[in-house]
């Protein structure tokens, strides 16, 4: 799958995820750093890849609707949990999923589970 990550996830999911053969891009390697929610989710549906994001802003489906875009995945995880723990989570729960289930889905990943609230 392709993926944009948000700059509020640990640096160290990207290489995670590519060595489990996804296609990542890094907002913070793209000029993107400290821009609007609206400039990173255009970013994301321009590579046609889905939104890994801590930001729950993106969690609004009034605001991003469902089947508008190629997925947003919204990590959930108390600021205690080690980045190295975050990552494996994030990365466990995105080999579940096929990218025809997260097209146009919205993803919650917290410790332990993932909620996915697939289009209508």
């Amino acid at each position: 799958m392709r993926f944009v990550i948000d700059e509020d996830l640990p640096r160290s999911l990207a290489p995670a995820l590519r060595q489990a053969g996804h296609e990542v891009l890094d907002v913070r390697d793209h000029g993107l750093h400290g821009r609007s929610d609206a400039e990173v989710f255009e970013f994301a549906q321009r590579h046609k890849s889905a939104l890994i994001t801590a930001d729950m802003g993106f969690a609004n489906i009034l605001r991003f609707s469902p089947n508008t875009h190629h997925g947003l995945i919204v990590a959930r995880f108390p600021t205690v949990v080690p980045a190295p723990t975050v990552s494996a989570q994030i990365v466990r729960s995105a080999a579940a999923m096929a990218p025809e289930d997260l097209a146009g889905a919205l993803a919650i990943v917290e410790p332990g589970q993932t909620r996915l609230r697939r289009p209508s």
